[in-house]
């Protein structure tokens, strides 16, 4: 694992400073008009989608990353049937190398930025040993991997309505709890990574409220909200073991632990700090933290009426 432009992100050996590959791939950059969008980062400063590259040797890009960014531009095509039909390790992986990509410019950053961050992410021993986790599972995308009966992540599919929908891109992310979304015209994929699928199963009543409706934006917002409060509150870094093999073998296979025992695995849900992020991807819509939780018991829902079923929305207004 190295953070520097002299070393591949994926597997680390020393290259040439001309040896890159795109953060955002150059078809989703051509698809939604991004090469000019700008990209506000952790030091203040101001990058652009065509910019954000990440050191990366020939051998990963073309053997690795090309032909993976190529499957999932054909499965984008179809939609939600598209990115449904795709296995979630090949998802995973794509998030992976999104998230991991912006995560390793970041940490170049750090070395000589334009402002330091207030919290530095190079400086928390915990987030590095979050990271040194992720990179294991990454070298998926490389090396033939199965996980044993597990994924390394939670995936959410959404679909959203057209009615009211004015972004046909959008993408966010959180690299301390290493929540991620991304929207592709009327498909959102949220997801969690390093959590193991814990998240997805903890949120699974509400998630299956969503199969089948069409969300208008305002509804994926707190969806989205759900989520990165739920990666906020995740409390366990799970660890993985390569299981032993034989010389024989095409494979790696790998088993993970989890320690619930000297740690719970969730922080507990607090209602003021999950207003405070509903509030946070609720900005477009100038709904405030008062408005949310005018019932403490019942905090502001788009998604789901007192009963817990769900709500049609295709015109938003504030009330």
């Amino acid at each position: 694992m190295q953070f520097s432009d002299a070393h591949c992100f994926l597997c680390g050996t020393t290259i040439t400073p001309d040896q890159r590959t795109p953060v955002f791939a150059e078809w989703l950059q051509t698809k939604y008009n991004l090469q000019h969008k700008e990209l506000l980062l952790l030091d203040k400063s101001v990058s652009t989608f065509s910019q954000l590259t990440i050191p990366c040797c020939d051998s990963c890009n073309i053997n690795h990353v090309i032909p993976l960014e190529q499957e999932i531009a054909q499965a984008a095509e179809k939609g939600m049937t598209g990115f449904k039909d795709l296995s979630e390790q090949k998802l995973f992986q794509w998030i992976g190398k999104m998230f991991y990509g912006t995560l390793v410019m970041e940490l170049i950053k750090e070395a000589d930025p334009l402002i330091m961050p207030e919290y530095a992410v190079s400086e928390n021993p915990k987030m590095q040993g979050k990271f040194q986790s992720f990179f294991m599972v990454l070298q998926s995308l490389r090396i033939p991997m199965v996980f044993s009966d597990f994924m390394p992540c939670s995936l959410f599919f959404l679909e959203i309505d057209p009615t009211e929908d004015e972004l046909p891109f959008e993408y966010q992310d959180e690299l301390t709890t290493m929540a991620f979304s991304i929207k592709l015209g009327s498909v959102a994929i949220v997801c969690t990574l390093l959590d193991n699928g814990i998240i997805k199963r903890a949120l699974g009543k509400f998630y299956k409220i969503t199969e089948g409706q069409k969300l208008h934006p305002v509804q994926l917002a707190e969806f989205k909200a759900r989520v990165f409060y739920a990666a906020y509150i995740f409390n366990v870094v799970p660890d993985y073991f390569i299981r032993p093999g034989k010389p024989e073998d095409e494979q790696l296979i790998l088993d993970t632990l989890i320690d619930d025992v000297t740690a719970e695995v969730f922080n507990p849900w607090e209602m003021t700090a999950y207003a405070h992020m509903l509030e946070e991807m609720l900005k477009p819509w100038s709904i405030r933290e008062k408005d949310i939780l005018q019932n403490p018991a019942q905090p502001l829902s788009f998604i789901v009426d007192e009963q817990n079923n769900f709500k049609p929305l295709q015109t938003f207004s504030k009330v």
